[in-house]
């Protein structure tokens, strides 16, 4: 009997502690947002719109440094460890915030850290140094771990939690979940196949480091895919942000105004966005292994577009399922094949140096645009023209994507024409 590929527990391993740091947390935190804008009369802290949702932009500038400081340096499993105990206190600070937004902010903060140390960058590096020929695929199989703790982050923890027990003790709770993390972690990630005497795909015959070359910041800042994946990633991820950020307020705006209707309508729309991510995931990662990885970016990113104007159709008593399963398969996919057409253009061993560049990058994108359509929500009176700036950066992001040269690394043309090739 042959013996299972340990790439695949690893595979496994990340599809779990993923779920669990990234999931839960990031998608579940919008659920609370309605009652941190309750008066205080009725238990919640009066905050308007652009108070709560300047938070995550503060905290996202002022951690900008975190991704490019520790990416490189630290292995991906004290990463994943360090980073869900410090989401884990923020969570514990959210429970217990009396209604003071510096301490709002602070906490913020420190998700932010927790963030970048447990999300994407060490789960994207373990998959890139475990695979090789099948990493798409393995890629998609770790993210549906996110889109299925997501799914249920709502409707089947935050909501049941918050109506028995109120919307701090939720918070607390859901802070401890992170921990379930760390056996995994512990137990079965090993941060590279030589770490176990392997090889990435279980493949001895080729040369390992094909593909792990490690290039230096100055090497991929001459590139021009570089700045081009850079840039339209934010703006497609940008867009995807502000709908997650605003979809409960935004129904809230469009009639569901009682709270059980309100809790109801964005748990059911978010349960489906997650579960329509993973078809999204598992699909365009068995799609990344044999087409081309730039075209169906642009492919997803302008279905991220085509999403964007949904929400302001629904209204009670319809639960928003259409919005929900077209902005959840295209979101699903754009998050995965990021690191995908990274690692393409410029090599799997570059892959944690790109993505502590791009993804703080993103998270200015994710969480400054959220900002910005509360500021426009407030001073238009309803989410029309904020959610109008949103798709035309959805589309800018999409045409920014199809600039990309063709043939990954041997396409990869650069930017400066005095540069040295290497």
């Amino acid at each position: 009997m042959r013996k299972t590929f340990y790439g695949w527990w690893i595979t496994a391993a990340c599809f779990c502690t993923f779920g669990i740091a990234v999931g839960i947390p990031y998608y579940s935190l919008p659920f609370f947002y309605d009652y941190f804008e309750q008066a205080p009369a009725q238990g919640g802290f009066g905050w308007s719109r652009s108070h709560m949702m300047l938070g995550f932009p503060l905290a996202a500038l002022c951690t900008i440094w975190v991704g490019p400081l520790v990416a490189h340096r630290w292995s991906p499993r004290r990463l994943i460890l360090l980073g869900t105990a410090v989401t884990a206190a923020a969570f514990l600070g959210f429970s217990r915030m009396q209604g003071q937004l510096w301490i709002y902010y602070g906490l913020w903060l420190l998700y932010m850290v927790g963030y970048i140390c447990s999300g994407p960058i060490p789960h994207q590096v373990l998959v890139s140094y475990w695979f090789r020929k099948q990493r798409g695929k393995a890629m998609g199989i770790m993210y549906v771990g996110v889109g299925l703790c997501g799914a249920i982050s709502a409707k089947y923890i935050a909501r049941p939690l918050t109506e028995a027990l109120g919307f701090q003790a939720a918070l607390a709770i859901m802070g401890a979940m992170l921990f379930l993390a760390w056996p995994i972690v512990l137990g079965v990630v090993r941060d590279r196949p030589s770490d176990m005497g392997l090889f990435p795909d279980n493949n001895s015959s080729g040369d390992v480091r094909n593909g792990q070359e490690s290039h230096g910041f100055g090497h991929l800042l001459r590139k021009r895919a570089f700045w081009l994946l850079l840039a339209g990633s934010v703006c497609s991820i940008g867009a995807i942000g502000a709908v997650n950020q605003h979809m409960k307020l935004i129904f809230k705006d469009q009639g569901f105004t009682s709270q059980e209707a309100l809790n109801y309508a964005f748990s059911e729309a978010l349960f489906v966005i997650m579960i329509s991510s993973i078809s999204g995931r598992l699909v365009v990662g068995w799609m990344a292994d044999r087409f081309s990885k730039k075209w169906l970016t642009l492919a997803m990113y302008l279905l991220v577009a085509l999403s964007i104007p949904l929400p302001l159709l629904v209204k009670p008593p319809h639960t928003p399922y259409l919005f929900a399963l077209i902005f959840g398969l295209s979101m699903g996919a754009d998050y995965m094949l990021i690191p995908l057409v990274a690692a393409e253009y410029f090599g799997a061993g570059s892959l944690a140096r790109v993505m502590g560049v791009i993804l703080p990058a993103d998270m200015i994108g994710l969480t400054w645009l959220p900002y910005a359509v509360s500021m426009l929500r407030e001073q238009q009176g309803d989410y029309r023209w904020a959610l109008g700036m949103v798709f035309a950066l959805a589309l800018l992001g999409a045409a920014l994507i199809a600039l990309l040269p063709s043939g990954g690394r041997k396409g990869n043309f650069l930017l400066l024409p005095f540069a040295r090739v290497h």
